[in-house]
């Protein structure tokens, strides 16, 4: 990891094109022969609930989070100077978007009519369609799936849309687009409810008792993060980690830590 970590951090990095559907000026960029993702400060939109210019922070934060509890989610991310100024620089995973591939069926989230849920696949709601027809947003029954639901409730993440996650050619979960993680109120909106209520497993409950040691005053992670995050975000994330760990289940929308006040919505829009 640490050649890719260094590789993202000192390699030349240069300009292909802009993602133009990204919120937030996000460009695809080479170097050294790999494809990244470059999102420059510069280029994040002002917000009314996040300080101004720590988006990129908060992507290298939920990398060094992954890490720490050993989910190993979120690809290599580092923060860095590049051509528009410093900013995130992450590797890029699933296909070469420069070089032709079959399509995959590679989707997490999906919307059905309303009837039994397919094998395999967790239901989040039930809704109406434009027509009126009965439908049920649904999502994937993946061990990975389930670490990276676990991993947006301790980071607070306010936006785990069904296009930030991505399964990759090897069956590997992967999540990306972490600027809108680590508030210190309770923001949690996420498609991955399919979870709700259920119980920690040992190996989550072991996951987490690791995190809080690393995030502990003092401790490697914490160290890290007081770079990237205020004291009290820093401090917030010791707090979920408590919260989860004394619930000992994953929560349910508008309960629980990271859940959120009963006003907040508990799925982003839009949830693809």
């Amino acid at each position: 990891m640490t050649t890719m970590l260094d590789r993202l951090g000192h390699a030349e990095l240069e300009i292909v094109g802009r993602i133009t559907p990204a919120s937030n000026q996000t460009y695809l960029a080479r170097l050294d022969g790999l494809a990244v993702v470059y999102k420059p400060i510069a280029g994040e939109r002002p917000l009314w609930d996040f300080p101004d210019g720590t988006l990129a922070h908060r992507e290298v934060a939920a990398f060094w989070v992954s890490e720490y509890a050993g989910w190993h989610l979120v690809p290599e991310t580092v923060l860095r100077p590049g051509p528009l100024g410093v900013g995130m620089v992450q590797r890029w995973v699933g296909p070469d978007p420069l070089e032709e591939s079959s399509p995959e069926d590679d989707s997490v989230l999906d919307l059905l009519p309303a009837g039994p849920v397919p094998a395999g696949w967790l239901h989040v709601l039930d809704a109406s369609d434009a027509v009126g027809e009965r439908v049920q947003l649904v999502h994937r029954d993946l061990p990975g799936l389930r670490r990276l639901a676990l991993f947006d409730v301790v980071t607070n993440n306010t936006d785990r849309k069904g296009g930030h996650t991505i399964l990759d050619s090897d069956g590997r979960i992967w999540g990306v687009d972490h600027g809108l993680c680590f508030h210190s109120d309770d923001k949690l909106r996420t498609v991955l409810w399919g979870w709700a209520g259920a119980g920690l497993s040992a190996e989550e409950i072991d996951d987490l008792t690791r995190l809080l040691a690393a995030c502990a005053p003092g401790a490697a992670l914490e160290v890290a993060l007081r770079e990237l995050l205020s004291p009290t975000e820093v401090e917030a994330l010791r707090e979920r980690c408590r919260r989860v760990l004394a619930a000992a289940e994953l929560p349910r929308p508008g309960h629980g830590p990271g859940a959120g006040d009963r006003d907040w919505p508990a799925i982003p829009w839009p949830p693809f």
